[in-house]
Protein backbone atom coordinates (compact mmCIF):
# COMPACT_ATOMS: atom_id res chain seq x y z
CA UNK A 1 0.00 0.00 0.00
CA UNK A 2 1.60 3.12 -0.63
CA UNK A 3 1.99 6.38 2.10
CA UNK A 4 0.44 8.98 0.54
CA UNK A 5 1.48 12.10 2.49
CA UNK A 6 -0.70 14.68 3.91
CA UNK A 7 -0.24 18.41 4.86
CA UNK A 8 -0.34 19.07 8.66
CA UNK A 9 -3.73 19.76 10.23
CA UNK A 10 -4.06 23.04 12.84
CA UNK A 11 -3.51 22.36 16.38
CA UNK A 12 -6.01 24.80 18.61
CA UNK A 13 -5.09 25.65 22.34
CA UNK A 14 -7.98 26.37 24.46
CA UNK A 15 -7.39 29.18 26.45
CA UNK A 16 -7.88 27.17 29.79
CA UNK A 17 -5.58 24.89 28.85
CA UNK A 18 -3.35 27.84 28.64
CA UNK A 19 -4.53 28.82 32.09
CA UNK A 20 -3.82 25.30 33.71
CA UNK A 21 -0.03 25.46 32.50
CA UNK A 22 -0.08 28.50 34.32
CA UNK A 23 -1.62 28.05 37.34
CA UNK A 24 0.31 24.68 37.83
CA UNK A 25 3.58 26.18 37.12
CA UNK A 26 3.42 29.19 39.51
CA UNK A 27 1.80 26.89 41.78
CA UNK A 28 5.02 24.90 42.08
CA UNK A 29 7.25 27.75 42.33
CA UNK A 30 8.66 27.86 46.17
CA UNK A 31 6.71 31.12 48.16
CA UNK A 32 3.57 31.15 45.83
CA UNK A 33 0.85 30.21 48.28
CA UNK A 34 -2.61 30.07 46.01
CA UNK A 35 -3.96 32.28 43.10
CA UNK A 36 -5.98 34.95 44.17
CA UNK A 37 -9.39 35.69 42.06
CA UNK A 38 -8.78 38.20 39.30
CA UNK A 39 -10.27 41.09 39.99
CA UNK A 40 -13.67 41.90 37.74
CA UNK A 41 -13.82 45.13 35.68
CA UNK A 42 -16.42 45.22 33.24
CA UNK A 43 -14.45 44.81 30.26
CA UNK A 44 -13.15 41.39 31.55
CA UNK A 45 -16.82 40.23 32.88
CA UNK A 46 -17.94 38.87 29.57
CA UNK A 47 -13.54 37.40 28.90
CA UNK A 48 -13.64 33.60 27.81
CA UNK A 49 -9.63 33.77 28.78
CA UNK A 50 -10.24 34.01 32.34
CA UNK A 51 -9.50 31.57 35.25
CA UNK A 52 -9.21 31.59 38.84
CA UNK A 53 -5.85 33.80 39.43
CA UNK A 54 -5.13 33.74 35.88
CA UNK A 55 -5.94 36.48 33.20
CA UNK A 56 -4.52 35.80 29.32
CA UNK A 57 -4.76 37.32 26.55
CA UNK A 58 -3.74 35.46 22.99
CA UNK A 59 -2.86 38.13 20.78
CA UNK A 60 -3.47 37.82 16.82
CA UNK A 61 0.46 36.88 16.53
CA UNK A 62 -0.02 33.66 18.62
CA UNK A 63 2.07 35.90 21.23
CA UNK A 64 0.55 35.12 24.64
CA UNK A 65 -0.13 37.79 27.46
CA UNK A 66 -0.86 36.63 31.13
CA UNK A 67 -1.42 38.36 34.52
CA UNK A 68 -0.75 36.39 37.40
CA UNK A 69 -2.46 37.27 41.12
CA UNK A 70 -0.46 35.17 43.55
CA UNK A 71 -0.52 35.02 47.60
CA UNK A 72 2.95 34.42 48.68
CA UNK A 73 3.91 32.59 51.73
CA UNK A 74 5.07 34.41 54.85
CA UNK A 75 8.45 33.53 54.29
CA UNK A 76 8.45 34.33 50.50
CA UNK A 77 10.89 37.19 49.17
CA UNK A 78 8.40 39.13 46.72
CA UNK A 79 11.05 40.24 44.28
CA UNK A 80 12.81 36.38 43.61
CA UNK A 81 9.25 34.60 43.61
CA UNK A 82 7.76 37.29 41.37
CA UNK A 83 10.79 36.60 38.71
CA UNK A 84 10.95 33.10 39.06
CA UNK A 85 7.15 32.27 38.63
CA UNK A 86 8.21 35.32 35.41
CA UNK A 87 10.41 32.58 33.82
CA UNK A 88 9.10 29.52 34.99
CA UNK A 89 5.37 30.33 33.06
CA UNK A 90 7.12 32.15 30.09
CA UNK A 91 9.54 28.58 30.04
CA UNK A 92 6.40 25.94 30.16
CA UNK A 93 4.36 28.04 27.96
CA UNK A 94 7.52 28.23 25.12
CA UNK A 95 7.77 24.59 25.68
CA UNK A 96 4.60 22.95 26.01
CA UNK A 97 2.65 24.74 23.46
CA UNK A 98 5.68 26.17 21.12
CA UNK A 99 3.87 29.93 21.16
CA UNK A 100 6.10 33.08 21.58
CA UNK A 101 5.44 34.75 25.02
CA UNK A 102 4.88 38.59 25.46
CA UNK A 103 4.74 40.02 28.83
CA UNK A 104 3.77 37.45 31.98
CA UNK A 105 2.61 40.40 34.89
CA UNK A 106 2.62 39.00 38.30
CA UNK A 107 0.23 40.76 40.89
CA UNK A 108 0.65 40.07 44.58
CA UNK A 109 -2.56 40.08 45.97
CA UNK A 110 -1.56 39.05 49.54
CA UNK A 111 0.47 37.18 51.98
CA UNK A 112 -0.36 33.94 53.63
CA UNK A 113 0.35 33.93 57.50
CA UNK A 114 -1.49 30.71 58.07
CA UNK A 115 0.27 29.58 61.30
CA UNK A 116 2.23 33.10 62.38
CA UNK A 117 -0.47 35.13 64.82
CA UNK A 118 0.55 37.75 66.61
CA UNK A 119 1.44 37.32 70.47
CA UNK A 120 -0.95 39.34 72.91
CA UNK A 121 0.17 41.28 75.44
Amino acid sequence: MAETERPPGKTTIAPGVLATIIRLTALQVEGVSRLAQVPSSVNTLFSRSRDDGVDITVQEDGSVYADLHLILTDKANIRETSREVQEKVSEAISKMVGMDVGTINVHIEDIDYQNNQVPED
